[in-house]
């Protein structure tokens, strides 16, 4: 099964308070969507909340997400209005479904968009918005593999700079085993942990980015 982000318990006040920082940050205070994005991948915040701390998944309005979002990145305030949004608009349903998917798949926020930008998401809008989340899923998980064909295993290895061999010696996982949960002849993901762990540990990262999604 499947390693969920956070509890799922949470899952539906983080869709919401997210859907609701995207749809005030863009159509309240007028900051473009893809600068929005921006802004929040490289805060703190988003790190809380790939985290999963109930403090920001379940703590906060939307409103005040994107006010701490601008403040921590940018130094200014927003209004921080609390009037009420009853539309469900398109970047309300970036934000809802693009936590979902952060919470189904465990990947950043970041690589989800990497992989499909906001104006991007914005096209998807009239298609998918009524349809159920997975046909958002399936889109996601679908446009990830073509933006990371690599695995995150060689993705990470290759950014730490070494090669499998080099990999072999530091972990004290085979060279062979290596070769095949980066061929995907071994799924990673079956692992033991005794294994992740010392891959994980000789790259630098955490065991869960080593897993598949």
């Amino acid at each position: 099964m499947m390693t969920r982000a956070y509890r799922e318990i949470y899952l539906g006040k983080a869709q919401s308070t997210l859907g609701d920082a995207f749809d005030y940050a863009v159509n309240a205070c007028g900051i473009a969507g893809d600068i929005f994005v921006g802004l929040f991948i490289s805060s703190e915040v988003c790190r809380r909340m790939e985290n999963g701390e109930p403090a920001v998944l379940a703590g906060k309005s939307g409103i005040e997400i994107a006010c701490e979002v601008v403040r921590e990145t940018t130094g200014e305030e927003l209004p921080g209005e609390t009037k009420a949004c009853f539309a469900r608009t398109a970047e309300y349903w970036i934000g809802w479904a693009v936590a979902y998917y952060q919470w189904y798949s465990g990947r950043r926020y970041s690589e989800i968009f990497d992989a499909i930008p906001f104006e991007e998401m914005r096209g998807l809008y009239p298609a998918l918005h009524e349809a159920d989340i997975s046909k958002f899923t399936d889109v996601a998980d679908k446009a990830l593999r073509e933006r990371f064909p690599e695995t995150n295993l060689r993705r990470i290895r290759s950014i730490y700079g070494c090669t499998q061999s080099e990999l072999s010696e530091l972990s004290g996982v085979s060279l062979r085993s290596i070769q095949m949960y980066e061929q995907r002849n071994k799924d990673i993901n079956k692992a033991a942990a005794d294994t992740l762990y010392r891959l994980a540990k000789a790259l630098g990262c955490l065991m869960e980015d080593l897993l598949e999604r």
